[in-house]
């Protein structure tokens, strides 16, 4: 499969260069040539499958033969070896749990898959791997622990100062070895913008041998489409077959993943992206006009986006055809007060403690069934532990979270951490000087 730039679909390059390239020199993002479909008869046993071999279905099918099958295999039990279960909290309404990996929260599917197809593609005699990454809280962590230890492989995390939770900046700065995290002062915006013009710095990439784990990365996007067959293949033996999917939205890499699944054959009644204040894309849904703005911190601060990198996927899934885009995605925006509130509820009406970033997608999933009745079941994405958010969470609600694997152990622990400004050359001078 070959793989284009948005912005040039003349410029195709084989997987492997799209994972290691991470962006198109014109400033694109790849994305498949072709959006291939999944045999209607898998999808119709799909109940029958484990998540397993779910994921090396859709792969495989989607990849087409650029990883023989028995390496993708290794490749996927290695990756996805924890689950993602469907609960239900009433008759209609179901949670989607993605937040059983090391890190606690979805991004462990894209950054241990990532790290895996990596390894697989280096050679021992190859220049080492610098891998840039800028976080809003939970990308930080996963990529760190994903690729911790990888051999060949050197980890670069911005994130913003004072805007990650405890257990956030923990994550991402108290491994050490091939892990190393820069505290930048400014918004994810900032970080995020420093990547992406490494990327295009010619010195950079004469001196480095640079790549990304943002989900502007192809082999980022790839695995997340997998727990959306694999919550279909639980709702089917439950014998549902309709489903609305309520997807909490920041950097709209997750809903993304959501519309390629649907794009390759996935039956999907309909999207629901929810959003916090930095709400650039509903504006869009109703304006037509695309007008990105400076991020707001908030609660759910995996969401602070103001110019969400993956829209210009989702635009190309659907041809910029905007009557087809609006029938299959709605979009609603939540302030940090309705978030809190939604939080409480969901304890009060369910028993079921929430992060801040999981109660904006329930939220946005009684919105649109308030305005969309009818007999189908709402699925909405928890893509982080409640425990990752402490100062967000009330203390008496906070002391009946019982902790995954690991959480307390990361008390006590130093981190290690350089402060950067907001200053491309000073990023620049880093990178070289750390070489």
């Amino acid at each position: 499969m070959k793989f284009y730039s948005t912005n040039n679909k003349a410029l195709a390059v084989s997987f492997k260069d799209a994972v290691f390239n991470s962006l198109p020199a014109d400033k694109g993002l790849y994305m498949p040539e072709q959006i291939p479909q999944l045999d209607p008869l898998f999808i119709k046993n799909i109940q029958q499958y484990s998540l397993q071999e779910i994921a090396l279905e859709v792969a495989s099918t989607l990849l087409d033969n650029d990883i023989p099958k028995p390496d993708l295999k290794k490749i996927v039990d290695e990756a996805i070896n924890f689950e993602a279960p469907v609960k239900f909290l009433t008759d209609s309404t179901a949670v989607l749990e993605l937040f059983h990996g090391p890190s606690y929260a979805f991004k462990d599917f894209g950054a241990r898959f990532m790290s895996r197809i990596m390894g697989y593609f280096s050679k021992a005699d190859d220049k080492l791997l610098d891998v840039l990454v800028a976080t809003s809280g939970d990308t930080g962590g996963a990529v760190a622990l994903g690729f911790l230890g990888v051999e060949g492989t050197r980890v670069t995390i911005l994130y913003p100062k004072g805007k990650v939770s405890e257990v956030q900046e923990l994550q991402l700065t108290t491994n050490g070895q091939n892990i190393r995290a820069l505290e930048v002062d400014g918004t994810f915006d900032d970080c995020q913008a420093l990547v992406k013009q490494a990327f295009n710095d010619e010195v950079l990439n004469q001196t480095l041998r640079l790549t990304s784990a943002n989900s502007i990365n192809i082999a980022r996007l790839i695995p997340q489409t997998f727990y959306y067959f694999y919550a279909y293949a639980q709702l089917k033996s439950q014998g549902i077959n309709e489903v609305v999917f309520t997807v909490p939205s920041g950097n709209f890499g997750n809903i993304g993943a959501g519309l390629l699944a649907y794009k390759m054959g996935l039956p999907v009644k309909h999207f629901v992206a929810a959003t916090n204040v930095n709400d650039t894309v509903p504006r869009f849904l109703v304006s037509g006009q695309y007008e990105p703005k400076p991020s707001i911190q908030t609660l759910s601060n995996a969401m602070d986006v103001g110019n969400p990198s993956n829209w210009v996927r989702i635009q190309d899934l659907f041809a910029g055809n905007m009557r087809e885009l609006k029938a299959m995605l709605s979009s609603y925006t939540f302030t940090d007060e309705e978030t809190k509130e939604g939080m409480n509820k969901l304890v009060q009406e369910s028993n079921y403690i929430a992060c801040p970033h999981t109660a904006i997608a329930w939220l946005g999933a009684k919105a649109y069934a308030k305005e969309n009745p009818g007999h189908y079941a709402s699925v909405f994405l928890s893509t982080a532990h409640p425990c990752k958010f402490p100062d967000a969470i009330d203390p008496e609600v906070f002391k009946e979270i019982v902790l995954p694997d690991g959480a307390e152990t990361l008390q006590g622990k130093e981190k290690l951490a350089e402060p950067l400004e907001v200053d491309f050359e000073a990023f620049k001078r880093y990178l070289i000087n750390h070489n």
